[in-house]
């Protein structure tokens, strides 16, 4: 899998560089946000821009890093979600449950 990653004022920010999220991938960044929590990164931000398609994969990998952020006392938002990604998290609820900003920038002012 494809990312990027970029530190700003001690926000980590992880940028998912693949159109699809899901089965193939998502286990690629679940593991990436475990090892940046357990490595004592707080706080972390996924911007989801490049992503045109997310399954329940994907969704879990994002479900887990939120429980990650938690249990190391830190969190974990979303940005710059595409109409069809955003629509999978309004159709499971999970816009309830993350913090999803429509850019990066607005994201990191949030922190």
């Amino acid at each position: 899998m494809n990312l990027k990653t970029e530190e700003k004022n001690e926000i980590l920010i992880i940028f998912v560089k693949e159109e699809r999220l899901d089965a193939h991938n998502s286990n690629d960044l679940k593991g990436k946000m475990q090892e940046l929590f357990e490595e004592g990164k707080k706080n972390i931000l996924v911007d989801l821009t490049d992503v045109r398609f997310i399954d329940s994969s994907g969704l879990g990998a994002l479900v887990s890093g939120f429980k990650n952020a938690i249990s190391h006392q830190g969190s974990l938002k979303l940005s710059s979600l595409q109409p069809q990604v955003k629509s999978m998290f309004e159709l499971t609820r999970l816009h309830r449950v993350f913090e999803i900003f429509g850019s990066t920038s607005e994201a990191l002012e949030n922190f």
